[in-house]
């Protein structure tokens, strides 16, 4: 368990970013994909890497900052961004949520087994999920569990943000599995 506190609010990271994720549960966030000048949507829309920024800023985290700072220093290390920074949607691409947690997180075990009280542990609450191609898509796994200890998964991919059994539910493969931060670390745009 990581014992960070980046807001100072009393609260967990990883709980706050489960809490911020349920926010956008409430909030009966829409999917909406498109191109937003300045990059955030407007509240109330989104896709499923809009939860993830919003649900770090809930545990007082800058995603956007952060990540473009980061990509201006490794540009080599975001394909996605092919050699030419654009802040107004670089945060909100998949690719390149999973290059920074790749960099910046712990990464965990991508296999869950249901039933295993082992493997189901190192699945937590505020852990980020990544799914490959060919349905690219990110969430934030619950702290709420199934019976058999698979955690429910927090996620926008229409036609509302969701909390709900999709973990293994997903039609493409688990292909990242972090935890953020790795340890006692703060981030920062300028670090």
């Amino acid at each position: 368990m990581i014992n960070h506190d980046q807001d100072k609010d009393g609260v967990l990271d990883l709980d706050d970013i489960v809490e911020g994720a349920r926010r956008e549960v409430r909030a009966k966030t829409c999917y909406r994909n498109a191109y937003y000048q300045g990059g955030y949507p407007p509240e109330g829309e989104g896709v499923c890497t809009d939860l993830i920024w919003r649900a770090w800023q809930n545990a007082g985290y800058d995603f956007k900052a952060v990540l473009d700072a980061d990509i201006k220093r490794n540009l080599r290390n975001y394909p996605r961004v092919n050699g030419r920074p654009e802040p107004d949607i670089d945060f909100r691409r998949v690719p390149n949520q999973m290059a920074f947690f790749k960099k910046h997180a712990r990464s965990l075990t991508t296999e869950i087994k249901p039933g295993d009280p082992e493997n189901l542990k190192q699945w937590q609450g505020g852990d980020v999920v990544v799914y490959g191609p060919p349905c690219e898509h990110i969430g934030i796994v619950s702290d709420q569990r199934r019976p058999d200890g698979v955690p429910l998964l927090i996620h926008n991919a229409g036609p509302r943000a969701a909390e709900e059994d999709r973990l293994l539910g997903w039609p493409s493969k688990i292909t990242g599995h972090f935890r953020f931060p790795a340890g006692e670390q703060e981030i920062h745009a300028g670090s």
